[in-house]
């Protein structure tokens, strides 16, 4: 007898707590953290796929270019009109942006009127569908009073996965959402729409930008909150998008700035990605669909899944005897009578249980207490999955673009829209707590979107036209920048000019033309030990180099660097070479050889007038420097003065080099055509192998010298004034030397980057860059760099490019120079030594 009534007491216990027989029911869809991590880590995985070009095709998760290149910045302006298109009726819209405003300050207004589309239409031919769409916008410019005669802008929101290669042009990829019209699909819809507008004729419609409702709902959000970089759909689909570092989006040219991307994630486990998280009721409600295997993770997700799969687990139970005591009505065995506003209805606060029951009777059941408890918590575990699902979804794309951003925390908006998402009353709650679960270190906000497919696609536009507006702008301040042929060809003019001016003995000239005395380059058999000395710019570089007998390639350098303060660059003269002679007495010790009196050259990369090949007339300073008592003096003398007062060693110094010609001679080692030196660098210059004929000012019997041109000082005498910019003026007027070296202010390293800010601060000072925000490291001087320029583009394929152009008859061949300046010292010397020699 007791044990009856201990099984009683067992069973009266089960009977009263019905969720537990539906946590073990339906175990596999209760997703815990470490599961959502997996299934996060999974679809970064899938992201990866779908944005290289690779593996794009065969990707899941399309990850396909929206070319929105910017969200909302509140400058926005304009009216526009708006299609929305993405189910069973769409909606004609008149939007009305007004500059400076965001929404909550009245920035947007609409005007809307939602047009039903049949089944048959849906199904039928696509330009049947087309006209219907293009018909109904007429009906709107009718109704509204809107002018027929004016040329009105259009946003085209398109809610299915299209492939785009413009803002105006996508390829249709695949029907969803139950819609399956025919011959669209690999065709371009916009293109699709303008031919049923010009079909049914009287309006003057310009389709400005195709857009996706994901990719609405985000910009909608983003006019009002600059940190909306995300728009997340969960309604009859789901979807999302973010904006993506365009370096990593391959299938779109350029690597600056960002682009959103829409990564259409309904496709998230088509490739079998999500297996061991399916259930045998997702597998029947993907083998009912109309496209089976295909939109896994938004059949696991959506408003047009979640409904169904809550009855097919609902009538397996009931087959089992755990519901209904067994009874199963026809209505329950019938595809569709359980739809994701029922799923709602049942997880209300207060009403839901009661809304349950109202729900099951009209199914045709006669449910107790525990089977609305239990049908219930069906419901709350279906959406709760749902909303752990689109969680985990979430936390990977916040997580690529904190890492994308190198950044240890995120704050971020993300812009919500969906019927799903605005009618579950749970449902919002349940996704953000989790997502900020996943994310402790993210601050993360959600807001809802208003209207948004339909505002967001004039927002797309709007943007567009502020976009291409200031593209404009900056590209009319960039325009004195951009030399065309003619001016290319009028500076290669003057700078022959200049050239063959310096050349002349008498008379002055820009271009000085500075004899070398340098006469030949190496042939191949120098050998032997020599120091070389490398004075360019703010480090002084102390080398040993080593030549091997007859071994071109079989030459071994030794070398350290030594910083040179600016006091010192810019102190005496006696005090900056005392500096140089104690980097070459500790040098000599660094490589034990102090007494060991080697031949050396010195590079001086600094405009000298040479009478002979170890002697230099310093012209003028450039590079920042202004140590005094230099100029007009022989810096290979202050050389050995220096050396003198330390009386520790002694330097044969055989050479005064310039850099541009130790790059020559350091090139025609390894090509003895290389005749023509160039230096690209801190400062610029060429040197040639000039005919002694026509070097008046020299009068040696030799056939060639070496000339070191020092052609930044082309434009000096005010020569090329008709393409310096008014960047360049205050460039040149900040410098050291204001009104000299006019040339390599327009070419040389040491002033591109301040170039390039002085542009940066006039484009902000106009509103054109960083929302017209001037910072105050933006107004520092130097503070913009070249090497970021290197890093941004390409300086050396473009300088090969124009020479071929400008010079179409010469076979022009580009080495670049090892260890230039300084090995080509020590060639100098080695040559200079040969021929005293013989």
């Amino acid at each position: 007898m007791l044990a009856v009534h201990l099984v009683s007491f067992f069973f009266s216990k089960l009977q009263e707590d019905p969720t537990k027989k539906v946590d073990r029911f339906l175990h596999a869809m209760r997703l815990h953290d470490d599961q959502l991590v997996d299934i996060s880590a999974r679809f970064q995985a899938e992201m990866k796929k779908g944005l290289s070009a690779e593996s794009s095709a065969a990707a899941a998760v399309k990850m396909l270019p929206t070319h929105v290149r910017s969200t909302p910045d509140g400058s926005e302006k304009g009216q526009f009109l708006a299609l929305d298109l993405g189910g069973s009726k769409f909606k004609v819209l008149q939007v009305k942006v007004r500059e400076g405003m965001g929404i909550r300050k009245g920035g947007v207004e609409m005007e809307e009127k939602v047009y039903p589309i049949s089944k048959e239409l849906l199904n039928g031919r696509a330009p049947e569908l087309f006209d219907h769409v293009s018909e109904s916008l007429k009906d709107f410019l009718h109704v509204k009073k809107i002018s027929l005669e004016k040329k009105h802008p259009l946003a085209f929101t398109f809610s299915f996965p299209c492939e785009q290669t413009r803002l105006d042009k996508g390829l249709l990829l695949s029907w969803s959402k139950n819609c399956r019209a025919r011959g669209l699909q690999g065709k371009d819809v916009v293109q699709a729409l303008r031919d049923a507008i010009d079909r049914t004729g009287g309006m003057d419609i310009e389709v400005l930008a195709m857009v996706n409702d994901t990719v609405a709902t985000m910009m909608t959000c983003g006019f009002d909150d600059q940190y909306c970089e995300v728009g997340v759909i969960i309604g009859t689909g789901t979807n999302a998008c973010y904006m993506e570092e365009l370096r990593h989006v391959d299938l779109v040219e350029g690597d600056e700035g960002r682009m959103c991307v829409n990564t259409e994630w309904g496709g998230f486990g088509d490739d079998g990605a999500l297996n061991d998280f399916i259930t045998e009721f997702d597998q029947d409600v993907d083998a009912a669909s109309i496209n089976p295997g295909k939109q896994i993770f938004e059949k696991m997700v959506s408003g047009l899944y979640l409904g169904e799969l809550v009855r097919l687990v609902v009538l397996k139970m009931a087959k089992r005897g755990l519901l209904f005591d067994g009874c199963v009505s026809d209505a329950l065995r019938t595809k569709g009578k359980i739809t994701t506003a029922h799923v709602a209805a049942m997880e209300e606060y207060k009403t839901g249980l009661k809304n349950t029951r109202d729900i099951l009777v009209e199914l045709g059941l006669n449910p107790s207490e525990d089977d609305c408890i239990a049908v219930q918590h069906v419901s709350t575990i279906v959406s709760f999955r749902s909303s752990n699902l689109v969680a985990a979804g979430l936390a990977a794309i916040l997580t690529r673009i904190k890492q994308n951003r190198h950044l240890r925390t995120l704050r971020i908006t993300v812009g919500v829209d969906g019927t799903v998402y605005k009618t579950h009353p749970q449902y919002p709650k349940r996704l953000h707590k989790v997502v900020r679960r996943l994310l402790p270190e993210c601050q993360v906000r959600f807001v809802l979107s208003d209207s948004g497919s339909s505002k967001g696609a004039a927002l797309v536009t709007a943007v567009a036209q502020r976009l291409a507006s200031r593209k404009q702008q900056v590209d009319d301040t960039l325009a004195p920048f951009r030399l065309n042929q003619e001016q290319l060809q009028l500076v290669k003019a003057r700078m022959r000019v200049g050239l063959e001016a310096g050349l002349k003995s008498k008379g002055p000239s820009a271009v000085k033309m500075l004899p070398s005395y340098v006469y030949h380059t190496p042939d191949g058999t120098e050998r032997g030990k020599y120091l070389a000395l490398d004075l360019g710019g703010t480090n002084f570089r102390a080398m040993l180099v080593k030549f091997k007998k007859g071994l071109q390639n079989n030459t071994r350098l030794y070398h350290k660097i030594y910083t040179i303060p600016l006091e010192i660059m810019q102190g005496t003269g006696e005090e900056l070479f005392d500096h140089l002679a104690q980097y070459v007495s500790d040098f000599l010790d660094y490589m034990g050889i102090k007494k060991a009196h080697l031949p050396a050259g010195f590079t001086f990369s600094f405009p000298c007038e040479q009478t002979a090949i170890d002697t230099g007339i310093l012209v003028s300073w450039t590079k920042g420097f202004k140590a005094t008592d230099c100029e007009g003096h022989d810096v290979v003398n202050m050389l050995r003065e220096a050396i003198k007062r330390r009386n520790e060693y002694d330097l044969d110094i055989v050479a005064l080099v310039n850099d541009t010609v130790g790059t020559m001679m350091s090139c025609a080692y390894e090509d003895p055509q290389c005749e023509v030196g160039l230096i690209a660098g801190t400062g610029s210059n060429v040197c040639y192998m000039e005919e002694l004929k026509n070097i008046e000012k020299i009068d040696v019997e030799m056939s060639k010298m070496c000339i070191n041109t020092e052609w930044g000082g082309l434009g000096d005498d005010g020569s090329l004034d008709d393409i310096i910019t008014p960047f360049d003026v205050e460039v040149d007027q900040n410098s050291v030397n204001p009104g000299k070296q006019r040339f390599e202010k327009l070419t040389s390293g040491m002033y591109l980057g301040e170039i390039v800010r002085q542009v940066l601060l006039d484009l902000t000072r106009g509103g054109l860059l960083f929302r017209g925000r001037v910072t105050e490291t933006l107004k520092t001087p130097g503070i913009f760099q070249t090497k970021y320029l290197s890093q941004i583009e390409s300086f050396s394929g473009v300088l090969q490019e124009t020479t071929r152009a400008l010079a179409p008859q010469c076979n022009v061949t580009f080495l670049p120079s090892e260890e230039g300046s300084g090995k080509g010292a020590a060639l100098i010397t080695a040559v200079a030594r040969q021929k005293q020699n013989c």
